[in-house]
């Protein structure tokens, strides 16, 4: 693959600018780097998948689990379900039903005992439930369980939308009666609120079923059976998650509840502004975290799931989390016992377990202590270092989003870069194609000096500049662009820190998420072309490694050079080198399409926080801060200037 060289970027500084961001960069010789487009136009037509049948690979234990080779291209079709399913009479995960089947009444999935008998096994139920707009999330839930054989699952849908897709994909489901709208629910919203209730007063009406109960979110994976481990700890009433980012155990035990610092507060009345705040109070300190907890049918946790219920119906201003945490905190210790890592809570009958946070993964131990990548364009003293696990020598369970920006998008593109997220096949074949590229960053700019707000921020504008350029030919050549690994200095949280929390795994610099710089939420919305331009698709830094991706697509490029307009340089036709595609610099379009391209990508850039010297802490990313001379990192000195920098 050939690259572009320095008498490329000098002949392109003597001409008028196609984009003035791509020739800015240019001219101040940012960046000597490979452009490569990915794409089927070269006889190979898009490939489709119509059906695919969910793997029975076994146990996966010895499976690395974020490169799952094994797995399927679509979600949807027909299995070929174990023979032990199909005698029982029960319907196998992923069975669609029969053409020309009905879809049975609402009346029929209604929540009762039978129907969540006919599911368990070993007297255990695992269930996650959603509304419509969390559908690619709860069927990519349901796939990494039934990759895993584990089949006793079942789905709440809160939208009969979601019930009726759910059944037609042969997903068991059942209905939660929440009359929920089929929209996204945004963190803090009064959605989000109900549908934390929501969860709560379905606990409590299927504890009394007599079954266990692994309660999970939809925005969460799981990585490896989880159901041995939770067997171990047989007198536990409840185990729960937590957003624990300091280890207190470096095995697979429970986290030692003494040294988990929790902090809770009280909740009346807090916008979400303020909700926010608490949060981040909690997260620092370790709150539990009730994305992933498992519950067993005793007296105590009935008793505690009764008491929370009650508790958030009767002030609807409650976080549900919130609730979980003030409850259980009513008496806290001491130890049950000198081995289990168990402790006497709520009523000092529970007895509660805190599921360790190095295996039991949020978004922070999975996505930010975490292993770097690119081994090819990163200096070899970095390319070491590990996932918090990886160091700990131990496999994860599962990773919640958690510790994440951009909403529901930001959580679906971080599972996309740890390729834990089933897409459907179109997802990995665009007909338009790819656009990817090599970065080149100095090691000095990853090693060199203190890792604090300078150099940081030094690192990431060095990087926001070539990829402003790539946008820019990606806008031109109308293809996707697979962004580049993002490094950064410094963690991204929502209150002043010194840089990395204390204590953490965290290893700098260190491979972070796109959300910690991009909003990837308006990078994905559909703005109006006719004054942002055309929208420019991209993908996960993690793409091209990803085993879905068809080995012909991959296989399928040309080196992107840029040319002086002439009879020699055309947009759309090969060059007599093989594998080559040229297009001109110059276009009469040119300073329109430039003028919209700034508009769009001035937006997709977000904020670092927060230095703790000042109010408010947070500093603005400007991916055209080259424009601005004297540019420096600095917070917002005034409430009139605490705007993004457009």
């Amino acid at each position: 693959m050939a690259t572009w060289n320095q008498q490329g970027f000098r002949d392109m500084a003597k001409s008028r600018p196609l984009f003035l961001t791509v020739y800015a960069a240019v001219l101040v010789g940012i960046v000597f780097s490979s452009f490569y487009v990915f794409s089927a136009i070269y006889g190979a037509k898009p490939i489709y998948t119509s059906n695919w049948s969910p793997s029975s690979n076994g146990d996966s234990s010895d499976r690395n689990p974020t490169h799952n080779s094994s797995r399927p291209t679509v979600l949807g079709g027909t299995s070929d379900p174990s023979s032990k399913t199909r005698e029982s009479g029960i319907r196998p995960i992923w069975d669609i039903p029969p053409i020309g089947t009905k879809m049975p009444p609402v009346e029929a999935f209604r929540l009762t005992k039978a129907l969540v008998k006919e599911r368990v096994k070993h007297n255990i139920i695992i269930v996650t439930f959603g509304n419509y707009a969390f559908m690619d999330f709860i069927l990519n839930w349901v796939k990494h369980l039934t990759d895993l054989n584990v089949s006793n699952i079942l789905v709440g849908a809160m939208d009969t939308k979601l019930l009726e897709a759910l059944y037609w994909k042969g997903v068991p489901v059942f209905d939660m009666g929440s009359h929920m709208s089929t929209t996204d629910a945004g963190w803090g919203s009064p959605t989000f609120h109900k549908m934390g209730r929501e969860k709560v007063i379905l606990i409590d009406a299927m504890l009394p079923f007599g079954y266990e109960l692994l309660m999970c979110d939809t925005d969460m994976v799981w990585l490896k059976n989880p159901l041995p481990y939770l067997a171990c700890f047989p007198a536990a009433d409840v185990l729960t998650s937590t957003d624990q980012v300091v280890p207190t155990v470096v095995d697979d035990r429970l986290e030692i509840w003494h040294q988990d610092m929790i902090g809770h507060w009280h909740s009346s009345g807090e916008d979400t502004d303020q909700l926010m705040l608490s949060y981040a109070f909690v997260t620092l300190t370790g709150a539990y975290n009730i994305g992933i907890f498992h519950w067993r049918p005793t007296d105590s946790a009935k008793k505690l799931a009764k008491e929370w219920k009650e508790m958030l119906l009767a002030d609807d201003k409650i976080w549900d989390q919130n609730g979980f945490n003030e409850i259980v905190h009513k008496q806290l210790g001491p130890s049950v016992d000198s081995e289990s890592g168990l402790v006497y809570a709520f009523d000092g009958t529970l007895k509660l377990g805190l599921l360790p946070a190095s295996i039991f993964c949020s978004g922070h131990t999975f996505f930010v202590q975490r292993k770097c990548s690119s081994p090819n364009e990163i200096p070899t003293e970095v390319v070491h270092w590990q996932v918090m696990y990886q160091q700990l020598q131990l496999e994860p369970y599962a990773v919640h989003t958690t510790f994440q920006y951009a909403g529901t998008e930001g959580k679906r593109h971080r599972l996309r870069e740890g390729m834990v997220f089933f897409d459907e096949p179109e997802y990995y074949n665009s007909p338009g194609g790819f656009l990817s590229f090599k970065p080149s960053i100095p090691k000095s700019l990853l090693l060199d000096g203190e890792h604090n707000v300078k150099s940081h921020f030094t690192l990431i504008n060095y990087q926001l500049k070539q990829i402003r350029t790539a946008l820019a030919i990606a806008s031109l050549l109308n293809r996707i662009l697979v962004m580049p690994p993002l490094w950064c200095r410094l963690d991204r949280l929502w209150f002043a820190h010194p840089g990395v929390l204390e204590g953490t795994m965290t290893r700098q610099p260190f491979l972070c998420p796109l959300d910690h710089v991009f909003e990837v939420n308006v990078m994905l919305k559909g703005l109006p072309e006719e004054q942002f331009g055309p929208k420019i698709d991209f993908r996960e830094y993690s793409f091209l490694n990803n085993p879905l991706l068809p080995k012909q697509v991959k296989e399928s490029w040309l080196d992107v050079q840029l040319c002086q307009a002439g009879s020699d340089c055309n947009l759309s036709k090969e060059t007599n080198q093989p594998g080559v595609l040229r297009f001109p610099k110059n276009s009469s379009e040119e300073e329109i399409r430039e003028n919209k391209f700034r508009n769009r990508v001035k937006l997709y850039t977000g904020i670092w926080c927060c230095v703790s010297t000042h109010i408010p802490g947070h500093i603005y990313y400007d991916i055209y801060w080259d424009e601005k001379p004297g540019w420096e990192p600095v917070p917002p000195q005034t409430p009139q200037d605490d705007h993004p920098p457009w």
